[in-house]
């Protein structure tokens, strides 16, 4: 990846019509190429991004505003930059489209030219999600645990399992952050781990979280990170790791990844 060719982390211009060539694809090979993965991959899972702050005209000149969820497949050759996804949407602002669908076929054209593969987006009106509640992780909390935590090199060594004890179970803490590796501004996050196999040692798996807080990486190799550790440090059988990062620029990214098959949620967290 050549970050120089990034607009994350430069001063651009912020176009008010619609700009399609302003996004940025960013192969995932990359940082699949440092945890060894290749094909087939040991996971699925999805990429849900919602976007907060969508605006368009309608055909007499009306603004319109709306809420967005797009779905990048984990098995698409590139995720997209983050910057130049929010610089897409903006530019969107001064442009007119006769509806809601018109906007969304829109988007799920564009998003998939640059991910490499199918994108799956929904534009919602924001009166229509008013109503909207927040949801909580499921699961034990482990963010009181009393855990000594002095690493902050991210060390796999640090999760371990009692093999003689077999159980399926949720955890989750709201410790996470990890870096922009373009930027070094910090990406704030919750995050989820449900499991079946040998017991994982909850302070073990706390450190483990707490040792990203100075990783360079996007959101989306963080979690696939994990997942790897997981798997090959504790055992799982099954194992869905996902993460619901707060917003930035308007748009929150949220990866899922698992070997479970379980259908991938979009439950918005109450900092979000």
């Amino acid at each position: 990846m050549n970050e120089t060719n990034l607009p994350l982390g430069r001063e651009t211009d912020y176009p008010q019509t619609y700009a399609p060539e302003v996004l940025c694809p960013i192969p995932r090979a990359d940082s699949r190429a440092v945890l060894g993965l290749g094909e087939p991959l040991p996971f699925s899972g999805v990429d849900i991004w919602n976007a907060w702050d969508l605006t368009w005209l309608s055909p007499n000149g009306q603004p319109r505003v709306a809420t967005a969820e797009f779905r990048v497949p984990a098995e698409s050759p590139n995720i997209i930059e983050s910057k130049s996804l929010k610089l897409y949407l903006g530019s969107f602002a001064m442009s007119s489209f006769a509806s809601e669908n018109a906007i969304a076929e829109c988007i799920e054209r564009d998003l998939a030219a640059c991910a490499g593969a199918p994108v799956k987006v929904t534009v919602e009106p924001v009166a229509d999600n008013e109503s909207r509640s927040a949801a909580r992780l499921a699961g034990a909390c482990i963010d009181e645990l009393d855990a000594s935590c002095s690493d902050w090199d991210v060390d796999a060594r640090l999760l371990r399992a009692e093999t003689s004890e077999i159980v399926h179970e949720d955890l989750h803490t709201h410790l996470l952050r990890s870096l922009c590796p373009v930027t070094a501004q910090p990406d704030i996050g919750s995050l989820q781990i449900s499991y079946r196999g040998p017991r994982i040692d909850r302070k073990g798996l706390l450190r483990y979280v707490v040792s990203f807080r100075e990783h360079n990486d996007f959101h989306e190799a963080c979690i696939e990170r994990m997942f790897v550790d997981l798997m090959r440090r504790c055992g799982c059988d099954e194992l869905t790791v996902q993460a619901r990062y707060q917003r930035r620029g308007g748009i929150d990214i949220n990866p899922i990844r698992s070997n479970a098959g379980e259908k991938p949620l979009n439950l918005r967290l109450w900092r979000q």
